[in-house]
């Protein structure tokens, strides 16, 4: 029994695998890349004329120079979609890995991201048009609103966007730049090329403050990439590979096709990137001058459709993170209401159309103003996210110190790589057993993240001592990658900071977006309290064994949960509470593209008494943690072996129902809400 238990104790916070995606994961790798290239190729047609503005010929190298952060951003990313495959990227990174009110700030930052996002890809869409059918131009700025508006209309419909009508489109898109690339390189030789790259620095002076602003501002080139997060609920499995190949396509093709077309944009042709008429169309005008009219059509027209279905994206992104934040009753619950005749989230897609729709009008369709307000959101989204990556990873390796320090003590050092070996597999087994269909058993991640992100095999792997060259250098890898994603946080929060200060519009329009969507959270918060409804907590897991802990077992139909709630602080005695919910099991559809898919979010009976029990708690200033699971054999006796509680605290008539149970005594409680049971055990 002390085997099996230190065995099952690896698993760290005992997990319900994919919440039903098995079943519903589409995206393989080239679709993931198609969408997330869909939405960041498109960068490339508005960053060189908004650079230039700022760098002057310049532009090229700082895209050169930031793709190195980039890649590393990369590596975050991609674990932030197999660690938090509910999706919601930043929003449910920030709330888990820190707590709900950062994660609400991360929901303000990637709103103010979207706006942008919808605002200057759909206007420079038609100013791409633009430049074939120069009518088009000087009412740009009405089109792009009557543009904004119907796709409002479509999603009001109930037009979905698909993965496959991305992969055409960054298909064409690709191969335009690839295009553009190959005329620029057939009129210029090797000797020119490295003149030409030596003209970007030609006539200036980087000194300290001009190398951070470039820095900074260069970030604009790859708005797009907090896609792939969003992706993870539609994502097949394992998505630990499906992201990570994805995005190494992204790197590739962005790569190869974003710092040369951006250097020779503003290198060959500055006379069209210094003009405000004509550097919104600046690739296409590239690709006329390289590579003649027909190509330049063909760019125009491509990077115009792209662009617009890239606002679409956005539009998309937003309303759901509008919806995902009225879910945790950050927003009000109207925004959750839907329409009667197309069941559509109405009043969620007006936000997300309408206020692009403002700011464009605001700034009368300027694209350059649009690239400077856009700093604030977009590098607060990629700051949110890599502080939260950077939590779990610690927690991650303190579980690990934590796991091998209780094998060398119950083992003995001889045999502590054998127990792990075992550990290991019996956290796979756990894996499979949790599936929610048998159907869905193969489907599944090898390794799922329990809610909080921490993974039940990383963790077993950093707590095995290295025998082996392979362990060595896993071991070696994984402190490598703790702390590139330290240096990755440090170089995001210095651009972002920097910007604060370099554009002044971003600040002020990011940050009172910022502080009026958490003004509308908080005076939410406080009406709900009123009301006597409490708040969201945001569901966590347990990183391993609580000595001394309670487990207080709450469900939706045993009629006690008040009482538990109750009982379990007052018996705490400091110690910490774990409270689990037990969610009734329900049917789960495919999950749509960019949805947040979270069962605990859609459990309004889970939610309260959460609410409650968090009241209760910061009352008596007691530690605790929040795990809902759905009800499944078993499933509270692995919590139990995970958390090692000294008492789980249950509704009486569920307590002889729990076979795989082994407390050493029983006690009956009687409270003025019924008869609860102590299961006590000593470990």
């Amino acid at each position: 029994m002390a085997q099996k238990s230190v065995i099952k104790s690896s698993v760290i916070a005992d997990h319900e695998g994919d919440h039903g995606h098995g079943t519903a994961s589409q995206l393989g790798p080239l679709l993931c890349w198609a969408v997330v290239f869909a939405d960041i190729g498109t960068s490339v047609y508005y960053t060189p004329g908004i650079l230039y503005g700022t760098v002057g010929a310049l532009a090229g190298f700082f895209v050169f120079l930031t793709m190195v952060v980039f890649v590393l951003l990369t590596l975050k990313y991609a674990e932030v979609t197999h660690r938090f495959a509910q999706g919601g990227g930043v929003v449910t990174v920030a709330a888990q890995a820190i707590n709900r009110w950062v994660g609400a700030v991360g929901g303000m930052f990637i709103l103010v991201d979207y706006f942008l996002t919808a605002a200057i890809s759909c206007i420079s869409g038609v100013l791409y048009l633009s430049a074939i059918w120069p009518i088009l131009g000087p009412p740009a700025l009405w089109i792009t609103v009557g543009i904004i508006a119907l796709l409002g209309l479509l999603n009001w419909v109930g037009i979905s966007e698909s993965a496959k009508v991305s992969l055409v489109g960054a298909a064409i898109a690709f191969v335009s730049d690839i295009a553009i690339l190959i005329t620029v390189f057939s009129h210029v030789s090797l000797g020119q090329f490295f003149h030409i790259f030596g003209q970007m620095f030609a006539g200036h002076a980087l000194g300290p403050q001009e190398l951070l602003i470039g820095f900074a501002g260069s970030f604009l080139a790859f708005s797009g990439l907090e896609s792939i997060s969003q992706l993870s609920p539609v994502m097949k499995t394992p998505r630990k590979k499906v992201a990570g190949l994805a995005l190494l396509l992204v790197v590739l093709t962005i790569g190869i096709t974003s710092p040369l077309l951006t250097m020779f944009g503003t290198v060959l042709l500055p006379g069209q990137a210094g003009n405000a008429a004509t550097s919104g169309y600046l690739i296409s005008s590239l690709a006329g001058h390289s590579g003649g009219p027909w190509l330049q059509v063909e760019v125009s027209i491509s990077a115009g459709a792209l662009l617009i279905f890239a606002g679409n994206t956005a539009i998309i992104g937003s309303y759901h993170v509008f919806m995902a934040l009225s879910r945790m009753e950050f927003f009000p619950s109207f925004i959750l209401k839907r329409n009667k005749l197309r069941n559509t989230p109405h009043y969620s897609i007006m936000l997300a159309t309408g206020i692009p729709i403002a700011i464009l009008i605001a700034v009368q369709g300027k694209v350059d103003i649009l690239g400077d307000m856009y700093a604030f959101g977009l590098l607060g989204a990629f700051m949110l996210t890599c502080l939260g990556m950077d939590i779990v990873r610690w927690r991650e390796r303190r579980a690990a110190r934590r796991l091998a320090h209780h094998l060398a003590l119950s083992n003995g050092n001889g045999n502590a790589r054998m127990s792990v070996q075992a550990m290991m597999a019996e956290a796979r087994e756990v894996s499979r057993e949790l599936a929610p269909h048998p159907q869905a058993e193969a489907s599944l991640d090898s390794n799922p993240a329990i809610p909080g992100g921490l993974e039940a095999d990383e963790v077993a792997k950093l707590a095995a001592p290295a025998h082996t060259a392979k362990e060595w250098i896993s071991h070696f890898w994984h402190s490598i990658d703790f702390w590139l994603g330290i240096l990755t946080t440090f170089l995001v929060t210095l651009a972002w900071s920097t910007n604060l200060v370099a554009k002044p519009l971003a600040t002020v329009f990011g940050g009172g977006v910022a502080l009026i969507g958490m003004g509308v959270a908080f005076v939410n918060y406080r009406h709900s309290k009123q009301q006597g409804r409490l708040p969201v907590v945001a569901a966590t897991g347990v990183e391993g064994r609580l000595p001394g802990s309670v487990l207080a077992v709450l469900t939706a139909a045993n009629g006690r949960n008040d009482a538990i709630i109750r009982t379990a602080i007052d018996i705490a005695d400091g110690k910490p509470v774990v409270f689990l919910y037990l969610g009734e099991p329900k049917p789960t559809r495919a999950p749509r593209m960019f949805e947040v898919i979270d069962p605990y979010l859609d459990d309004p009976k889970a939610k309260e008494y959460f609410g409650k029990a968090e009241a209760a708690a910061q009352k008596a200033k007691i530690q605790r943690r929040f795990v809902y699971r759905k009800q499944q054999p078993d499933v509270l006796a692995r919590v139990w072996q995970v958390v090692h509680p000294r008492d789980i605290v249950i509704a009486a008539d569920q307590a002889t129902d729990l076979s795989d149970v082994n407390p050493d005594r029983v006690r009956y409680e009687i409270t003025s809400s019924g008869k609860v049971a102590h299961l006590l055990k000593t470990w």
